[in-house]
């Protein structure tokens, strides 16, 4: 069993409980640092390219008084519509569904999802 190093109680209490780290790494066996990542690797992602449009409207009429929200006109496919959908609740923790190409969710999210759609990459969101 390795032996533990004990820090001076100078080093032990810093604001940054990793600062002593640093001079440790002279002591690992050769191949055992890790290595720097390339520059191809470090290249910034381009930011997703979503549905051109979205509509986030409120719904109580037709559903028992309970209070839903709609996201329509995505245009996406059905298997991309679930897995957004999945996202979707998970983020937001509520309940919800696909029903047709819209995606249905518990209560009043008109404030929260503009900024979750924005994420995904469409470029213009109407509230109605």
């Amino acid at each position: 069993m390795a032996k533990r190093r004990e820090l001076p109680p100078s080093e032990a209490l810093t604001s940054n409980p990793f600062a002593g780290l640093a001079s440790l790494r002279d002591e690992l066996p050769a191949g055992a640092v890790a290595v720097e990542p390339a520059e191809s690797a470090l290249a910034p992602t381009p930011a997703p390219r979503g549905p051109a449009r979205a509509v986030v409207r409120y719904q109580r009429k037709g559903r028992g008084g309970k209070e839903t929200t709609i996201v329509e006109q995505l245009g996406l496919s059905p298997e991309l519509l679930d897995e957004w959908c999945r996202e979707f609740k998970r983020a937001l923790g509520c309940g919800g569904g696909v029903e047709g190409d819209q995606l249905v969710f518990a209560g009043d999210q008109r404030k929260r999802l503009p900024g979750m759609l924005e994420g995904k990459g469409v470029r213009r969101i109407t509230l109605g």
